[in-house]
């Protein structure tokens, strides 16, 4: 009889993606655009950040504490911005 195929067939060879290099500034924006609240979140939690730190320099531990809690909030809305993100091109990847 003949005999079978010994292994997969030849494939031609393909030309490996060309990427081009981007500066930091190129791929800020392009992230930025793919996914705005995150810049969003960092300014508002760093924007807190700086406030709270202020008052507590002042010697107002009230405002400073809520200022400290609010931080977190940002930080947490930053964090669930860059993982619904991530969500979001996982998803658009897969169609």
């Amino acid at each position: 009889g003949a005999a079978g195929p010994t292994g997969p067939p030849e494939l031609p060879p393909e030309l490996p993606p060309v990427f081009r290099d981007e500066s930091f500034s190129e791929k800020f924006l392009r992230k930025t655009r793919e996914n705005p609240l995150v810049p969003l979140g960092c300014l508002c939690t760093a924007a807190v950040l700086a406030w709270g730190l202020v008052s507590f320099k002042k010697g107002d531990v009230q405002r400073s504490q809520l200022l400290m809690r609010a931080r977190v909030v940002a930080q947490g809305f930053t964090v669930a911005a860059l993982l619904g993100g991530m969500a979001a091109a996982a998803a658009k990847a897969r169609q």
